[in-house]
């Protein structure tokens, strides 16, 4: 297989199942983003020419705010992951109804997506969307128009926090390229909560339990399965290496019983065997609480390849370095399904990353063919990508151009 110097393309096609072959997927370009009653943003309106936007800012100015906002106009809740209900602007009025809307090139051609709780009553408006102008049913009809995959500080805790920070993520990830993967966690979750319920309050009516055990197994199953087929991917691409450039090679792993029981056995034996494991433990796990097999019970494995060694016992640096490799590598992955190369939000990148790995990242983004936003705390920090990126440094009232960065690339 013909190799292509790094930096990370998104690939289209597949040589093999799982692995991601060599051919780029054109990209896809924000061009305008407006707000209104966004966060901490009462307007904004910018545009944005160049395939690197590099944001410097003081904390709490709103840089983090501009790339939410970014992130809600594709599937899924988000980079924060926050309900509709907590982004808009705060007033002594409570908060106000808000709205994000942003125009976009593609190789499908233009479009135009708007999302928010503008136009909708009460504290608990319900968030709505909008493609070029025209209601739509829900965020996954957004699905091949807009994409984008995110790096945040938060994240930087991946491996010291529990097990459901590191479900979340790979939810996520996830998500991003199967939509309705998200009902069938929620569909599990509202059958557990229903079966624990039962159980604390003492009440075993058989059929009832038998109906919510039946919905926790086929959806677990369904879940673990859909987590299962997005990390043997992953790893197919952090393989090749292709897509990750001068970043480590790292391996994903799930460990899970239901996982481990679809290694070996067909979906079906596994909703049986997980139906029947439930029906025999109600009394362990009403005593314990919750139960001990399920969805909920997923946790996500990280090595670092190069040197045989957990992620949790390698270095912040190193640990920084491998999230961005399974970024790129996602990436990577949603280009090859969806056909377009996702935006990248890169919040705080550089931090935690050492001046070697500062460059081999910033030559990673030269090579790409999506569109990066960077944002930092300092405009030195992007001094690399003079001539490259497009510069902006962020203010409570919007964007301001930095004239030391010129767009050689423009979208």
């Amino acid at each position: 297989m013909a190799c292509r110097r790094a930096g990370g393309a998104a690939w289209r096609g597949a040589d093999r199942p799982g692995q991601a072959a060599l051919t780029p997927a054109p990209p896809l370009r924000l061009t305008h983003l407006r707000l209104t009653d966004f966060r901490s943003y009462a307007a904004f309106d910018g545009r944005f020419a160049g395939r690197i936007v590099a944001i410097a800012g003081e904390n709490g100015v709103g840089k983090t705010n501009l790339l939410e906002a970014i992130s809600l106009l594709g599937p899924g809740r988000g980079l924060r992951g926050a309900r509709a209900s907590e982004i808009g602007r705060r007033t002594a009025a409570g908060a106000q109804p808000w709205a994000a809307w942003g125009r976009f090139e593609g190789p499908h051609g233009g479009a135009e997506i708007g999302t928010g709780t503008a136009g909708e009553e009460g504290p608990d408006a319900r968030r709505r969307w909008r493609l070029d102008g025209e209601p739509v049913r829900s965020a996954a009809d957004l699905a091949d128009h807009a994409a984008a995959v995110w790096l945040t500080p938060q994240m930087d805790r991946l491996f010291q926090e529990g097990a459901s920070g590191r479900r979340r993520f790979l939810d996520r990830l996830v998500w991003a390229l199967e939509p309705g993967h998200a009902r069938e966690v929620a569909a599990h979750d509202t059958a557990m909560a229903g079966r624990n319920r039962l159980l604390a309050e003492g009440r075993r009516d058989a059929r009832w339990l038998a109906a919510l055990e039946d919905s926790m197994a086929r959806h677990s199953v369904a879940a673990v399965a859909a987590r299962r087929a997005l990390v043997s991917r992953l790893n197919a691409v952090l393989e090749g290496g292709a897509a990750t450039g001068a970043f480590p090679a790292a391996r994903l792993d799930l460990s899970d019983p239901v996982a481990a029981a679809l290694e070996a056995s067909p979906a079906l034996a596994v909703e049986d065997w997980l139906r029947g494991e439930l029906a025999a433990n109600r009394g362990r796990d009403a005593a314990a609480g919750g139960a001990a097999l399920g969805a909920h019970r997923t946790d996500l494995a990280m090595t670092h390849l190069p040197k045989a060694l957990p992620a949790e016992l390698c270095s912040t640096g190193e640990q920084k370095a491998l999230l961005v490799s399974v970024v790129l590598a996602h990436a990577a992955l949603i280009g090859a399904a969806r056909g377009f190369a996702p935006l990248l939000l890169l919040d705080e990148v550089a931090a935690h990353l050492d001046q070697a790995r500062r460059v081999a990242l910033y030559a990673a983004l030269a090579g790409l063919p999506a569109q990066v936003f960077l944002t930092g705390t300092e405009a030195d920090i992007f001094a690399p990508l003079r001539g490259t990126a497009e510069g902006f440094r962020a203010t409570p009232q919007g964007l301001v151009p930095m004239p030391d960065f010129r767009v050689s690339n423009p979208a």
